[in-house]
């Protein structure tokens, strides 16, 4: 497509694993004026260091309390509108940010939301009814989200997934958190708890199975909150280093043997790369599901169980191959969204 206009877009990124998609989608649309703006959030600033990216802070996380979320987005919101109003965007971009649909609705922007998780009710409520489109997986129906507020016809399917996105990016050398020896790399990711769209899972239970069967592995668990970190090191003793994220996943992810995450963006992205993958689904999803079926991914729910199925895939090795065909066939979405945001 040939391009007879420079927009500015606002893209407004709320998580590590949007920083990384984000990314993607700013390279393609070089030819545009961007604002990037976040939050403070445990691992976007040191993430965002090591992709060497610099968006605009504005607020932070409000924490696991409904009243923290609000008193959160009212005030990110306010210190936001004065940034938005003086760049002047002519379109928004985000992953369903409350704060941006709300801004892009009252100062009339046209505003452009991705998304892959139909089950965060709260989040999609606020933010679908406000919105003009919708890009998702296309193995998501969209019934799952027009219950929301928003018309199938403003929804749009892509042939991929954000983890499809994310794992094309050049992966970044720097300092490992495995000990450098001839043991095997286990990594493990606990879950999202404080997210909005979390109930109970059984990952403390399952963290300490694994730590009781590999204690002599490179074990890492990867906390995403402080308090988190804190309560999966007195359940480890020794057995396992517990480490804040502060590395670039793929890059992690590629001096691993085998991996166990919640069946979030870190656990498809791992099984898009063909990584030894098993996912304890704390969050059922279509992605997660996906790669299941495809079996590049491995779901084991029962803690007393997980430790056999990550040991049989240590013995066996991942599926490199067939993740790579399947992620080769998988579609960027940028071109997509250029229609979208280029248009009328």
């Amino acid at each position: 497509m040939e391009h007879t206009e420079r927009l500015k877009v606002w893209i407004d990124i709320l998580d590590p694993g949007q920083l990384l998609f984000f990314e993607q989608i700013a390279n393609g649309l070089k030819e545009h004026d961007i604002l990037c703006t976040s939050r403070k959030y445990g691992e976007i600033s040191g993430l965002a260091r090591i992709r060497k990216i610099q968006p605009v802070y504005v607020g932070r996380f409000g924490g696991k309390s409904k009243e923290g979320k609000l008193r959160a987005s009212i005030h990110r919101m306010g210190r936001l509108i004065p940034k938005v109003k003086e760049f002047g965007p002519d379109v928004t971009i985000s992953f369903h940010s409350p704060e941006a649909a709300r801004i892009s609705f009252g100062m009339g922007i046209k505003h452009v939301t991705f998304t892959d998780m139909p089950y965060a009710h709260a989040i999609l409520r606020l933010t679908l009814p406000l919105v003009q489109k919708m890009l998702t997986p296309y193995t998501i129906p969209k019934k799952l989200f027009t219950v929301h507020g928003i018309a199938a016809k403003d929804i749009i399917h892509y042939r991929g997934f954000t983890s499809s996105v994310t794992a094309k990016r050049v992966s970044i050398p720097h300092k490992l958190p495995f000990a450098r020896n001839d043991k095997k790399n286990i990594l493990v990711r606990p879950d999202e708890e404080e997210a909005s769209y979390v109930t109970s899972t059984n990952t403390t239970e399952i963290i300490r199975q694994i730590t009781k069967k590999f204690d002599g592995e490179n074990l890492v668990i990867l906390g995403r909150y402080p308090d988190q970190i804190t309560k999966i090191k007195k359940i480890v003793g020794g057995g396992a280093r517990v480490v804040p994220m502060s590395s670039d996943g793929k890059y992690l992810l590629e001096h691993t043997d085998v991996f166990v995450g919640s069946g979030g963006t870190m656990t498809s992205e791992s099984a898009l790369l063909g990584i030894p993958t098993v996912s304890y689904n704390a969050v059922p999803n279509h992605v997660e599901e996906f790669l299941v079926k495809r079996r590049l991914a491995v779901r084991e729910m029962d803690p007393k169980a997980i430790g056999g199925v990550v040991e049989s895939m240590l013995e066996s090795g991942g599926t490199p191959d067939r993740a790579k065909k399947i992620l080769a066939g998988m579609e960027d979405p940028i071109e997509k969204l250029r229609e979208i945001i280029e248009s009328d």
